[in-house]
């Protein structure tokens, strides 16, 4: 049983014995019965109005919270439709009083939210009013008389900080391309003279419209000022080039030179008016030394002409740089093949540097080739001979690759300018291939010369005998001992030692070693020869020497081959 049932119960119980109680007293008073059943229905009506009330109250209650649940559940709902959430719905059965209080708490939490909502979606609309002002953009379309959804607002939140980083970086870009534009402006020396030029230097950067527009119109604008720039840089370079080239044809001193060194280097207004002042003064200085301009360019056009290779045809084809007749119009003519042959230089100047390669590397194998063949190398000291022999070894390598690289060049060039690329007047591989034909044809000539001269030298002596020579170093013997020596018929013959032989070569000429022979005696004719107390070396007999040393009636001294025993 529930409390309130047995609380209602006792409620009874308590009435009635008030009740009794107020009989008894009503019997012990001595109130008569008619009195008393008034008075019974007095406490009756009492009762009754008392609990009409109560119950009109409950009532009134029951009435009330049955209508605040109906205007919560209508609020709820509008509430669910506006946030675009689900409708609330009460889980399991539940009182008047719960639904009312559940309905209510849940359309407080709705009508947080809502104002949530509205608060976020008033802030993301001025901060996207203020960024599309300042990026002049759209602004962002969303209904801001409904409640937005949470999807609709995370949107907002991503465009809104979209809009924010393209702000700082068009700011970026604006700040950086200010700067430059500054730094053009100066050195031009140039006032802003438009309203965008003075928004841009001179107006606050936060006040600068970031659009797509104006930082196209500013890149533009600075494009302009720095082709302005390259052009006055051109110029001013141009202008230095030229001065440079006056100086040298002019052969200014350095103190002159100095006095506008300062002007050498910019391209600001001022600098650039001092240069074109300078060349102004240097052209009438040009006007007054004509000849020796004149000149001076053509020791200039004779260096080009050797670094292009020009044969001495190309060169007299050039009239002017005959020429005595020392004129503007000379000076004019000599300037044109200047600035044609510089350019011509420059173009194939990749080329001209490996032909000026080959012929430095083709002049130093020439110089090697040349110490190869002479006898006085040997006397080298301190290891030059193998560094040279390294260098000749080495160039004999890389020379041949060196003319392969550039014949792949030349082909090249060639197919593209569809003309033949001429060294010294012809093409550049036969003015190779008849360099090495040159060298071949060199060596056989020398080689003929050295054997004519050998064949020469050889019949002189067999026709009238050699010049002996003493050797530095006598080897085999003591230092000090003489050798043995006996005289036969005017000529003098060393003794040799135990292993050395004596035989007929050449017709009748005797070669030997060196080792032991000593220098002819004179040219007293001697008919006896003695061994002063000697014996005769073994193996060698008198009448085996008569033999040897006498033919035809003449009589040959013995002849040396530079080290050879025979």
């Amino acid at each position: 049983m529930r409390r309130s049932e047995v609380l209602a119960e006792e409620s009874i119980v308590c009435l009635q014995k008030a009740l009794n109680h107020l009989r008894e007293i009503w019997e012990l008073i001595g109130i008569p019965e008619d009195q008393r059943l008034q008075r019974t229905e007095v406490v009756k009506k009492h009762i009754k109005d008392l609990l009409d009330r109560m119950i009109a109250e409950e009532e009134d209650l029951k009435e009330r919270l049955i209508k605040s649940i109906a205007i919560c559940q209508k609020e709820l709902n509008t509430l669910c439709s506006e946030l675009h959430v689900e409708p609330f719905q009460e889980e399991g059965e539940t009182t008047i009083l719960q639904l009312e209080k559940d309905l209510r708490t849940q359309v407080e939490l709705m009508r947080k939210q809502k104002k949530e909502r509205k608060q976020e979606l008033k802030l993301l609309q001025e901060q996207d009013q203020e960024l599309c002002e300042i990026l002049c953009t759209p602004h962002y379309d969303i209904d801001s008389t409904s409640v937005p959804s949470l999807g609709e607002l995370s949107q907002f939140r991503q465009h809104v900080a979209t809009l924010r980083e393209t702000k700082a970086s068009r700011r970026e870009e604006f700040v950086n391309i200010k700067r430059q534009i500054i730094l053009c402006m100066e050195e031009l020396e140039h006032t802003p003279d438009t309203s965008f030029e003075r928004d841009v230097v001179c107006e606050d950067e936060d006040a600068f419209c970031l659009s797509l527009e104006n930082i196209a119109t500013l890149q533009k604008l600075l494009r302009q000022l720095e082709m302005r720039k390259s052009q006055n840089e051109a110029v001013c370079e141009g202008l230095r080039a030229q001065i440079r080239e006056l100086w040298d044809r002019l052969q200014i001193p350095a103190e002159e030179r100095e006095a506008v060194a300062t002007v050498m280097t910019g391209s600001k207004a001022k600098v650039r008016k001092a240069l074109q002042l300078e060349v102004d003064r240097l052209e009438e200085l040009k006007m007054q030394n004509m000849k020796k301009v004149i000149e001076a360019i053509r020791v200039e056009l004779a260096q080009y002409w050797d670094q292009c290779f020009y044969s001495q045809e190309q060169r007299q084809a050039f009239a002017p740089y005959y020429s005595e007749d020392y004129t503007e119009n000379l000076l004019q003519l000599h300037d044109a093949e200047i600035v044609r042959l510089r350019n011509y230089y420059e173009v194939h100047k990749e080329l001209f540097e490996g032909v000026q390669k080959w012929e430095e590397s083709w002049k130093l194998f020439l110089e090697f080739e040349r110490k190869a063949s002479d006898p006085s190398r040997f006397t080298n000291r301190g290891g030059n001979l193998l560094k040279e022999e390294k260098q000749r070894a080495k160039l004999q390598k890389t020379l041949p690759k060196l003319e392969e690289e550039l014949k792949a060049r030349i082909e090249m060039w060639e197919q593209e300018h569809s003309k033949a690329f001429v060294v010294n007047g012809q093409k550049f591989m036969e003015y190779v291939t008849e360099q090495w034909e040159m060298h071949r044809l060199e060596k056989e000539r020398a080689k003929q010369e050295r054997q004519l001269k050998n064949k020469k030298q050889t019949e002189t002596e067999m026709l009238y005998g050699s010049t002996p020579r003493t050797p530095n170093k006598r080897r085999g013997l003591a230092p000090g001992t003489p050798g043995k020596v006996r005289k036969l018929n005017t000529t003098t013959v060393s003794n040799a030692t135990a292993n050395s032989s004596i035989r007929p070569v050449f017709s009748g000429t005797v070669c030997r070693s060196p080792v032991s022979r000593l220098p002819p005696s004179g040219s007293k004719p001697v008919t006896t020869s003695t061994c002063s107390g000697k014996k005769t070396p073994r193996g060698i007999k008198h009448g085996a020497n008569k033999e040897n040393l006498e033919l035809n009636g003449s009589i040959f001294s013995a002849r040396t081959f530079k080290g050879f025993q025979i």
